[in-house]
């Protein structure tokens, strides 16, 4: 059985979901049926993640390469995100979770703009989490804008050359708001990263999962989770020697506040501090 730490839960995750053409296919069925059974797969990640506490959750709905795909699907894709922004906005609302967006918005077709960008407005100061949508996205594209956005602070005199820093450059970037991503997950069995936030990935904990997006279910995201927090994050540093004197070395985790189970479990009787999954 694996187990869940109450505590040490990643502050950050991001998925990349794959697999909802492949899907498809060996159903016989249309790539857009494959992208409709995802948006549920969406749904169920989210309820999960709300649940187990997690702070902050960044999704790649839609790459910039992405459009360059069949006019076809590119449409039905806008149209299902239209509907699931619809269809979710009073849980969303209900649940304390913050709606962002990061990308090249100003691409998105006005159907979905009408419905995101009230909802980002409406839940901006929800706190229990924040869903973030990665929408016309790119890490590369990222990355290049914020350096046009420092090159345009020299040019202007706000900043010297000496100013720009990695801190600086982190700065300009939306998708790292919410801090770096502590663990970053992609499905379908694919194990690369496919421009997704690039920038921040430095240190990020990389768990690949050969289910394909539309039956990822609650408990990959708890396996996901339970192997992250058996790794040890040194960010280029020793681990620190255990407690038991024998020479091995414990990770390294940065102190988060309770979450939702964390919380549940401080009432029990006696010192339970993991869940089953």
């Amino acid at each position: 059985m694996d187990l869940v730490e109450a505590r040490y839960l990643p502050g950050h995750v991001g998925i990349i979901m794959d697999g909802n053409g492949r899907w498809a296919q060996v159903r016989g069925q249309s790539r857009s049926a494959g992208h409709r059974e995802g948006a549920a797969a969406v749904r169920r990640t989210v309820r999960a993640a709300r649940r187990l506490g997690l702070r902050a959750l960044t999704l790649y709905a839609f790459s910039e390469q992405n459009w360059a795909r069949p006019e076809e699907e590119v449409d039905a894709l806008m149209l299902l995100l239209k509907d699931f922004l619809l269809s979710e906005r009073d849980e969303i609302l209900d649940n304390g979770i913050r709606l962002n967006a990061i990308g090249n918005l100003g691409r998105l077709p006005a159907l979905v703009r009408a419905v995101l960008d009230p909802l980002r407005n409406d839940t901006e100061r929800n706190g229990e989490m924040t869903l973030t949508l990665a929408l016309s996205y790119g890490g590369r594209e990222e990355i290049a804008d914020a350096a046009r956005e420092l090159a345009r602070a020299v040019a202007a005199g706000r900043i010297r050359p000496d100013d720009i820093t990695p801190d600086t450059l982190r700065a300009e970037m939306p998708s790292l708001t919410v801090g770096d991503p502590d663990l970053v997950i992609r499905t379908g069995g694919e194990r690369r990263i496919s421009n997704f936030l690039l920038y921040g990935l430095a240190y990020a904990e990389l768990y690949f999962a050969d289910v394909l997006w539309p039956d990822f279910a609650a408990s990959d995201l708890y396996a996901a989770i339970a192997s992250y927090q058996k790794r040890e994050r040194r960010f280029g540093h020793v681990g620190e020697p255990s407690a038991a004197g024998d020479g091995s070395m414990v990770a390294a985790h940065a102190p988060s506040p309770p979450s939702p189970i964390e919380s549940a479990l401080a009432g029990a009787a006696g010192p339970i501090t993991r869940i089953a999954i």
